[in-house]
C-alpha cells in the first residue's frame, strides 16, 4: 500500500460512522491529518473517533445532516474553528432505500434519495469550497457508484443522484481548479459497509449473487476504496482533475 503524508492536513468526511467513510477516516488520522467524522448517526460517528484516538490519531465527530445545507455548513465551520481550516473533503453519505420500479416508487423516497446523495454533494462541494480557499485550495473526493456510470432496474433514485454527483463533480472541477482545488469522484462496486450488510441481511444466497456481479468475483473491502480517496486528495494524483474512478472490481465493464 502506498505511504501517505497528510501531517497538518485537516479532513471532514460526511457518512463516516461507518463503511468506506470509516475506513477513509481511519486510513487519513494513520497518515497524519486531523480528522472531523461527520454523520448523522452520532453515535456511530463516535465509535469512528474512538478507533481513531485509540490508534493515536486525531479526530472529532460532528452531527450532519447531508440534506440540510444549513447542518452541512454548519459542520464545515466546526471543522474551521476546532482545527483551524479544511484542506481535504470526502462528500461520501449515502442511503439505499427499499427499491421499486419508477412507476410504483413513492414521491418521497425519490426526493429523499436525491436530497442525501444528490444535493448532500452539492452542499459540500458549496460550504468546504470558500473554507478551502482561506487555505489557498484543496482537494475534494466526492462517492458516486457504479450505478453512476450504469443502469440498474429498481434504483431510480439512487442511479440517478450517482449519475448526478458525477455531472457535479465535473463541472465543479472546471469551476474550481484554477484556485487550487481539486475535485475528483470515486464509483465503487459494492463494498463491506453497514449499508451493504443490511442490503444482504445475512443471506448467502444474496451475497453470492452481488458477488458474482463483479468480474473479480467477491466484495470489496472498504479499505479497498479507501486507498483511491487518499490517493484521489494526495500530491501523488496531482494532475487527476474531475474524474469519475471506477473501483469495481470490474462490474462496469462493457
Amino acid at each position: 500500500m502506498p505511504q501517505y503524508d497528510f501531517d497538518g492536513k485537516v479532513v471532514a468526511i460526511t457518512g463516516a460512522a461507518s463503511g468506506i467513510g470509516r475506513a477513509t477516516a481511519r486510513k487519513f488520522a494513520a497518515a497524519g491529518a486531523s480528522v472531523v467524522v461527520a454523520d448523522i448517526d452520532l453515535e456511530g460517528a463516535h465509535e469512528t473517533v474512538a478507533m481513531i484516538t485509540d490508534a493515536g490519531g486525531v479526530a472529532s465527530a460532528v452531527h450532519v445532516d447531508v440534506a440540510d445545507s444549513a447542518s452541512v455548513k454548519a459542520m464545515v465551520d466546526a471543522t474551521v474553528s476546532m482545527y483551524g481550516g479544511l484542506d481535504i473533503a470526502h462528500n461520501n453519505a449515502g442511503i439505499v432505500g427499499a427499491g421499486a420500479n419508477i412507476a410504483d416508487m413513492p414521491d418521497e423516497t425519490w426526493e429523499r434519495g436525491i436530497a442525501v446523495m444528490l444535493s448532500g454533494v452539492f452542499y459540500g462541494i458549496k460550504h468546504e469550497v470558500p473554507a478551502m480557499l482561506a487555505r489557498g485550495g484543496g482537494a475534494i473526493v466526492n462517492t458516486s457508484s457504479g450505478a453512476g456510470l450504469i443502469g440498474f432496474p429498481g434504483m431510480a433514485n439512487y442511479v440517478a443522484a450517482k449519475h448526478g454527483v458525477i455531472g457535479l463533480t465535473k463541472t465543479a472541477a472546471l469551476e474550481y481548479i484554477t484556485q487550487g482545488i481539486r475535485i475528483n469522484a470515486i464509483c465503487p462496486g459494492t463494498a463491506r459497509s453497514r449499508m451493504v450488510d443490511e442490503w444482504i441481511n445475512g443471506s448467502a444466497e444474496a451475497e453470492a449473487q452481488v458477488a458474482a456481479l463483479h468480474p473479480i468475483g467477491r466484495i470489496a473491502d472498504a479499505d479497498e476504496i479507501a486507498e483511491a480517496v487518499l490517493w484521489l486528495a494526495s500530491p501523488a494524483s496531482s494532475f487527476v482533475v474531475g474524474v469519475a474512478m471506477p473501483i469495481d472490481g470490474g462490474y462496469t465493464l462493457p
